[in-house]
């Protein structure tokens, strides 16, 4: 079995208290936290109790912001793959499905994926909060403004690794309506 990132969608933040009363299932990935859950938890980023696993190694973000930049990058990726016909599939698949599952907030879920390393996990999601994501959006910005043009090119080059997770509305870890 791989481990996963997990991304939902809820309209409350999950807290100590408990977690969201409606959960939708966004997107999970293997190995890895892809380009894609790093930008759609960019804007309004926070640290949150996992609502899967013990210690506090959720991230919530703001919902609209981090898919319009999500759709931005995806749009700007298209622009040097317009003969890829199984990228233009991902990005359609990837937002419809996160029209469909639209709430106020995104929460990843990061559990199996900073629990590979020997790392105490909290650390590294709070490193993940105030850094990687941080730069990732960075980088996504700048190569909207036509500043990263090498970036850009990696990210065409190597799409799938980080647009091409499984989207449904049923992921590993589910929660019940």
């Amino acid at each position: 079995m791989a481990n996963r990132s997990y991304l939902y969608s809820a309209d409350s933040m999950p807290t100590e208290e408990g977690i969201p009363q409606r959960i939708r299932c966004i997107s999970e990935h293997n190995w890895d936290i892809p380009l894609a859950h790093k930008l759609l938890v960019g804007r309004g980023t926070t640290v949150v109790p996992s609502m899967i696993w013990n210690p506090p190694i959720g991230i919530a973000a703001d919902y609209a912001e981090g898919a319009a930049l999500l759709r931005d990058l995806l749009r700007e990726v298209g622009k040097g793959l317009e003969d890829d016909a199984e990228f233009a599939e991902c990005a359609a698949r990837t937002t419809a499905h996160l029209d469909k599952q639209q709430a106020k907030y995104f929460v990843l879920e990061t559990g199996e994926i900073v629990s590979m390393t020997d790392d105490d996990p909290a650390e590294s999601v709070r490193r993940l909060a105030a850094d990687d994501i941080p730069h990732a959006v960075a980088q996504a910005e700048a190569a909207l403004a036509g500043q990263n043009d090498d970036w850009l090119a990696s990210v065409r080059a190597d799409w799938q690794r980080h647009f091409a997770s499984f989207y449904s509305e049923a992921l590993y870890f589910s929660f019940p309506e």
